[in-house]
């Protein structure tokens, strides 16, 4: 049948309609929130490239916390800001480090309230910037998953419920998850950032945790985005080291990556809505170029219809607002 007989719009031919079959929805339960942790007390560090976004000490964390209950936000994800770095990262495999330091305040106030995915990487607590230990100017592969699975262990036991390892390194689901299982953490999930590309979307979040390179760029262990394919095997291969969920980064360039991994594995998908693109939905609201709202639920709506289950968002509050008032 083809028109006239055959007219599309009669499905979006008024709200009701449109909403009865809509296929693609977001809920709180969806969001993931980013906080960045940082040494002292009553600080409240606003990142000028992240408009909105703070680096905060634990107790005005704790604050955070409270307000994301509110807004039924369950879910965050932890970053350390190091005043203290060294040259491998081992810093951050001791309890005093702020990370461990802050899951445990966390979980004392909040108990199981919350699910905290805690970040695994090097990169915020080395002198240059690198996720790894460098060896002949180059980031060692297998020097570095070794620290990682320490700050791994260290994290569990602080009352981490997820690591999210995002370095990037071949192995480190492997190690990581023979060293938990090997102290008895069977049940800890490991959400490695399986697919992460070489992006300039990061800026702003190197901003918030201190962790830009010191000298090159992260290009030969960051993914290249002019491959259509690699993200394949990269995930294949965490998979089999036994990654329980994957997360896929930056999203907004890459839905098409996103939309493929849906297609080819069987596998929880966790989209990071990266820096980058939050903060040019700020700077287009600024300048009246946009409207906030709609550009900014437009884009989670393309992540979600992409095919992730869940968003690691800086705009979780803000849409945990606009769902309560049905807006969109």
């Amino acid at each position: 049948m083809k028109y006239p007989e055959s007219r599309l719009r009669r499905l979006r031919y008024n709200n009701k309609v449109r909403e009865l079959v809509e296929d693609v929805s977001i809920s709180v339960n969806d969001l993931i929130y980013p906080i960045f942790i940082c040494e002292g007390r009553k600080v409240k560090n606003e990142i000028k490239t992240l408009p909105g976004q703070f680096q905060l000490s634990i107790d005005n964390a704790l604050k955070l916390c409270e307000k994301l209950l509110k807004s039924k936000i369950k879910n965050i994800i932890v970053f350390g800001v190091s005043e203290n770095k060294d040259d491998t990262g081992e810093i951050s495999c001791n309890q005093k480090s702020i990370v461990p330091k802050a899951i445990k305040k966390i979980k004392k106030k909040f108990k199981d309230e919350f699910l905290v995915i805690a970040d695994v990487c090097n990169c915020s607590y080395t002198k240059h910037g690198h996720c790894g230990t460098i060896i002949n100017d180059e980031v060692d592969n297998d020097l570095t998953i070794e620290t990682l699975a320490k700050q791994s262990k260290i994290l569990v036991e602080s009352g981490a419920d997820v690591l999210a390892p995002s370095d990037m390194m071949d192995g480190r689901v492997q190690l990581i998850r023979k060293k938990l299982d090997e102290s008895g953490y069977v049940d800890i999930p490991i959400f490695p950032y399986s697919v992460k590309y070489a992006s300039s979307f990061y800026g702003p979040f190197r901003d918030a945790v201190g962790s830009s390179p010191k000298m090159g760029d992260r290009k030969s262990y960051q993914m290249n985005f002019k491959n259509s394919f690699e993200f394949m095997r990269e995930i294949e291969q965490d998979l089999n080291e036994g990654c329980d969920a994957i997360i896929l980064k930056p999203a907004l360039a890459y839905l098409d990556i996103i939309s493929r991994v849906k297609n080819k594995f069987n596998i929880p998908i966790i989209a990071y809505n990266v820096s980058g693109e939050y903060s040019m939905v700020k700077a287009g609201n600024q300048k009246n170029y946009i409207d906030e709202k709609s550009v900014m639920m437009e884009i989670m709506y393309s992540i979600k219809r992409a095919g992730a289950n869940s968003i690691i968002t800086y705009h979780a509050l803000e849409i945990a607002e606009i769902l309560k008032k049905n807006e969109i």
